[in-house]
């Protein structure tokens, strides 16, 4: 069982998106997570963290399409589950 953490920039009002991303993460691993935290940031942080360890971060990468971001903690959290329509290509 792991953890989920997004830490979102309250500066730059992203807490609509990170709860959005959070709710389709607990839908799609709701056997799989034991927490999901939703974390105030600044400086225009948007970072996905499973158990500690960064699997998304803005800076980076951009934006996350829904799809990327549970490709990435479905890696770590259980790596043998099929996503459906989530594992096809990304467009």
């Amino acid at each position: 069982m792991s953890r989920v953490e997004i830490e979102y920039c309250t500066r730059c009002r992203w807490l609509p998106r990170a709860a959005w991303l959070a709710q389709e993460l607990l839908t799609t691993f709701e056997a799989e997570l034991t927490e999901l935290a939703l974390k105030p940031g600044t400086g225009g942080v948007f970072v996905v963290r499973v158990d500690g360890e960064t699997v998304w971060d803005r800076g980076e990468q951009g934006f996350p399409e829904p799809t990327a971001v549970k490709r990435a903690v479905r890696d770590r959290v259980a790596p043998g589950k099929s996503l459906g329509h989530s594992d096809g290509p990304a467009s």
